[in-house]
């Protein structure tokens, strides 16, 4: 029975190849089809965004925030934060179910 253990679980066995699992989501598992029959290398679309002007526009919007919230009240702030909040619950929409025909 050791021979038989030591047989199975030694470094000589071979392993089965690794394979991305198939994903259940029907987008997703045409987007893997797509790759495997493309090669797995999705065509480059180059970007027309100056990277430099990228940058600057995300380090003003790092600055932006803090330093808005720093200049409203608290009551501003909190008016705010609840329209936010009610334009978010807005897009949340209620599903129904269906009606017999």
């Amino acid at each position: 029975m050791d021979f038989f253990v030591y047989l199975c679980n030694n470094q000589f066995m071979p392993e089965r190849p690794k394979r991305p699992k198939r994903p259940r989501d029907l987008n997703l598992l045409a987007k893997m089809i797509v790759e495997i029959a493309t090669e797995g290398e999705p065509a480059e679309i180059p970007s027309e965004k100056n990277p430099h002007a990228v940058a600057l526009g995300k380090l003003g919007g790092m600055k932006g925030g803090p330093a808005r919230a720093k200049k409203l009240s608290a009551r501003e702030r909190k008016e705010s934060a609840r329209k936010a909040a009610k334009a978010r619950w807005k897009r949340v929409q209620i599903s129904k179910p269906d009606e017999k025909l």
